[in-house]
């Protein structure tokens, strides 16, 4: 038996808390939304840049979306694309979706043309009807262009950004050119819909009544393609029930009594888990359409005193770094949750420093595991700079990447995680499945660890970004938490570099976004040498960057993420 079998780490749970049973979580996401449709249906579901839906709309209107599916001969196992940020449209067509027994994928606003292309052709490989809601401004940019290559797209739904608006709001917002909008044309072979004009203002209001099993597939969520084209992760009703309410216990979520406001995009897994928990909870949602401003955000936390954020450690540096940010009353604020990427534990302090002490909890999960599966204790010791310990029902071990044996407790090695939520498989992919999936159920996730004795994991990078510097591995994101340390650094990513003298071997080198509250001269090869001497102070010798790159912007993905994928293009 090894070590992680004896799942050691439950004796640091919050007192109190056990795995769920298997019948807690053999429902339906649907079944879960009951409650709130039910109970809280004149009760505020979403603020919109000032506008609200109650509860009650939001179930007609997801009625409506599903009549519209049906009615368009979308049947059960079908698949609708939503190419939304974060509105109500997108929740609309989520839960719309989701009652007509379809499935729903998220397909980014920030995509090429050809990446969506590419989506949508894979989803509707197998034969499944398929379905795209998307902004008019993306219709006229992109869809336009690819509509005659993408066979198996059947129906376009087009809205706007400020359809929900009243409509002087949209008529100055288009006139300013705050609100991006683009004409809407037929094309041939495609049906093409206004979600208001024809789905809202025409379809009924009565529920659709379309049966779903927990064993359903009702979500293909696709990875970030870092290590190849993306793969579309099948997630069951299961999966996401028993992610749903974990969560929501893990933490202490009360029904019908929080405000939620989350920066993560809806068509990234994490950004949608919290918006179905939120759900689930009955709570008031504050959506953020765009989480790269910051003074909205600040303007939206003053209003409506959140009782929770939920965002990337990126957009919370962003944040600590907008001096409205450290202005405002945090006293209603229980907690900051963090996922998506390492946060480095500098930043960490600093945040706490505004918000306040305890309130900040990091989690861990990837779309192959509906996500969640390693968090922080709500209540009890938190350690920053780690990602929490496995919470219920999970079976993690930490192996050796190249050889699958497992690591001793201290060692670094890559994180598998196996349990009710781990994914159905990738679409139509079974060889990739084979590979992430061993015969024993553990998904091999591709993220370095090492687990204390206590069971708290610390992130030290993904195994395709180790650097190998004359045979020693450099986890790039734990040298990365001791440099941030440097007063003059904002962000950074480490990078191997291929070393031009040591065929095989690598160097380290490292981009640096200033600390706009650095007091800089202007001397950039005195800082590097000042930053170099601070990595000698710190860290090993092979671990300290052998070139420095200063760059105004370290470049993010449509989540927030530092992008090493282009810096090691570069």
């Amino acid at each position: 038996m090894g070590i992680y079998d004896s799942r050691f780490w439950k004796k640091n749970w919050d007192k109190g808390l056990d795995d769920l049973k298997p019948e807690e979580y053999d429902t339906t996401y649907l079944e879960l939304l009951e409650d709130s449709f039910k109970n809280c249906a004149d009760k505020i579901a979403l603020h919109y840049l000032g506008i609200t839906v109650t509860y009650g709309e939001l179930d007609k209107y997801t009625n409506q979306f599903a009549n519209m599916l049906i009615e368009n001969g979308f049947k059960k196992g079908d698949v609708v694309g939503i190419n939304l940020p974060n509105t109500p449209q997108y929740l609309i067509a989520l839960v719309g979706s989701l009652k007509a027994g379809c499935i729903i994928s998220g397909v980014s606003p920030l995509l090429s043309a050809e990446q969506i292309k590419y989506q949508i052709n894979d989803l509707t490989s197998t034969g499944k009807k398929g379905a795209l809601v998307t902004l008019d401004a993306i219709f006229a940019g992109h869809i336009t262009k690819i509509a005659a290559d993408m066979p198996g797209l059947d129906l376009i739904v087009t809205t706007n950004p400020a359809s929900f608006l009243p409509k002087i709001k949209q008529f100055l917002g288009k006139l300013l050119k705050k609100v991006p909008t683009g004409k809407v044309t037929p094309l041939p072979g495609k049906t093409i819909l206004d979600l208001h004009k024809d789905v809202l203002q025409k379809q009924p209001t009565n529920p659709a009544g379309v049966k779903v099993s927990a064993d359903d597939i009702g979500w293909i969520q696709y990875t970030g393609g870092t290590t190849g084209p993306p793969k579309g992760a099948m997630l069951n009703h299961r999966n996401v029930a028993h992610n749903i309410k974990a969560i929501n216990r893990w933490l202490g979520w009360d029904k019908a009594k929080g405000v939620l406001l989350s920066g993560f995009p809806m068509f990234h897994i994490a950004g949608l888990t919290v918006c179905e928990s939120a759900l689930y909870l009955g709570w008031t949602q504050v959506l953020i359409p765009n989480p790269r401003d910051t003074d909205h955000i600040c303007a939206e936390i003053d209003k409506f005193k959140p009782t929770y954020l939920v965002n990337v450690p990126s957009l919370y540096q962003m944040l600590v770094a907008n001096p409205k940010f450290k202005e405002l009353d945090h006293s209603s604020l229980l907690g900051c949750v963090s996922a998506a990427s390492p946060f480095p534990k500098e930043s960490q302090v600093e945040l706490e420093s505004v918000i306040g002490q305890g309130k900040l909890l990091e989690l861990y999960g990837m779309t192959e595991t509906s996500p969640v599966s390693t968090m922080n204790p709500s209540k009890g010791q938190k350690k920053l700079g780690t990602i929490g310990m496995p919470f219920f029902n999970v079976d993690l071990k930490i192996v050796n990447p190249e050889n699958g044996e497992e690591v001793p407790l201290g060692e670094a090695g890559e994180i598998c995680v196996k349990g009710p939520l781990v994914m159905q498989g990738y679409f139509n992919k079974p060889e990739e499945t084979k590979k992430a999936v061993d015969k024993d159920g553990y998904m091999h996730t591709g993220d370095v660890g090492i687990m204390d004795e206590e069971g708290f994991i610390k992130i030290v990078d993904r195994t395709k970004d180790m650097i190998i510097v004359g045979g020693f591995k450099v986890f790039s994101s734990k040298v990365e938490d001791i440099i941030s340390n440097h007063p003059a650094i904002g962000l950074l990513a480490l990078v191997g570099r291929e070393h031009p003298d040591r065929p095989g071997s690598e160097l380290v080198k490292a981009y640096i976004q200033l600390d706009p509250v650095y007091n800089f001269d202007g001397n950039y090869d005195a800082l590097k040498e000042d930053i170099i001497k601070f990595a000698k102070e710190n860290c090993s010798p092979y671990e300290v960057p052998k070139e420095i790159e200063f760059v105004a912007e370290i470049p993010l993905t449509t989540v927030g993420k530092v992008d090493k994928k282009v810096l090691r293009a570069r």
